[in-house]
């Protein structure tokens, strides 16, 4: 089968023909129909990323398929089976085996475009605002990057979660897709961030995938208790926090790692994906797919989130 692999640490990844895999104890084979891409794909590449596989390896984070091989002692699926698969590795081939503990059924209705892109993007948000900020409704979310794969997920949960919703992006026509999202004011990036924030009365809790210039300026627009959620840092620019600002205004920074979540406390991501997919189930959730490129396309995938000409997801399509 085909696969986009890493052969070694430093290299480039190629596209090359591997022995399909074959579940074992606790796995789950998946013929693979999409794949979702995301920034974190970036930076395993670059080698700069927190949780790097160790080479050799197949990239993509997440997927959606049909199971096609249950492993020993695994209960709860069947052959044919739509599923989802946050797996961290793995996701660009046409097939792979992954952990059950890490795989879903998706409704019928979600398409396995719609699937390969919810995991991380809508459970990364989740997790963030309600579980680690417990935004509270009327309090007001500034979200930086709100166009893009997670900032946009923020928007529409925060929304749904009785927030008002400030929106931070980068020209009109990402703006347009955070309000169609939700957002109920809009920020450019061109515009002064922090005195816009400050003139719509401050920010009691702020997403931010940004980091840099973005993320100093919404620290400084912060309300009194306010609480930083720091989910990445797309500008390459990893801010440092004042401590002494902190402890002035009372306020909360706070890390998300979606992955870490994984490692010790499963339940808790799997709690929020539960709740997630019965959103969708309602219709309260509706995810934004704005490219669809098939699999001998990756690198132009790649080179639409690192040029930020994405909005939402982009997904690769296996077959």
């Amino acid at each position: 089968m085909r696969a986009y692999r890493i052969s070694q640490a430093n290299e480039k990844p190629k596209y090359l023909d591997i022995e399909p895999p074959k579940p074992g104890p606790g796995q789950l084979g998946v013929t693979i129909r999409c794949a979702g891409l995301n920034y974190a794909d970036l930076l395993i590449q670059n080698g700069t990323y927190q949780d790097i596989p160790t080479a050799p390896f197949t990239l993509g984070m997440e997927i959606a398929g049909l199971v096609s091989a249950i492993g020993e002692s695994v209960e709860g699926f069947s052959i044919g089976d739509r599923v989802a698969v946050f797996a961290g590795q793995g996701g660009l081939a046409e097939a792979g085996v992954f952990e059950s503990a890490r795989t879903v059924r998706i409704p019928d209705s979600m398409s396995f475009e719609e699937a390969a892109g919810f995991q991380i993007a809508y459970g990364t948000s989740h997790l963030a605002l309600a579980h680690r900020a417990n935004l509270r409704p009327g309090e007001t979310l500034l979200v930086t990057g709100a166009a893009g794969g997670v900032g946009l997920t923020a928007v529409e949960i925060g929304k749904l979660m009785g927030a008002r919703v400030i929106a931070h992006a980068r020209g009109a026509d990402k703006l347009a897709v955070a309000k169609a999202a939700g957002a109920d004011h809009l920020i450019d990036d061109s515009e002064d961030l922090r005195a816009r924030v400050l003139e719509l009365g401050g920010a009691d809790v702020v997403y931010d995938a940004v980091g840099g210039d973005a993320f100093r300026a919404a620290f400084r627009a912060c309300n009194p208790e306010g609480r930083l959620i720091c989910i990445g840092f797309a500008s390459g620019d990893v801010p440092q926090i004042p401590a002494n600002h902190l402890m002035v205004k009372n306020l909360t920074a706070i890390g998300l790692y979606i992955g870490g979540y994984f490692k010790f406390r499963a339940e808790v991501a799997q709690e929020s994906l539960a709740t997630l997919l019965r959103w969708y189930e309602e219709g309260r959730l509706k995810p934004h797919v704005s490219h669809v490129l098939p699999f001998d396309q990756i690198e132009q995938g790649m080179n639409l989130l690192r040029d930020r000409k994405s909005t939402g997801k982009v997904v690769i399509r296996i077959s």
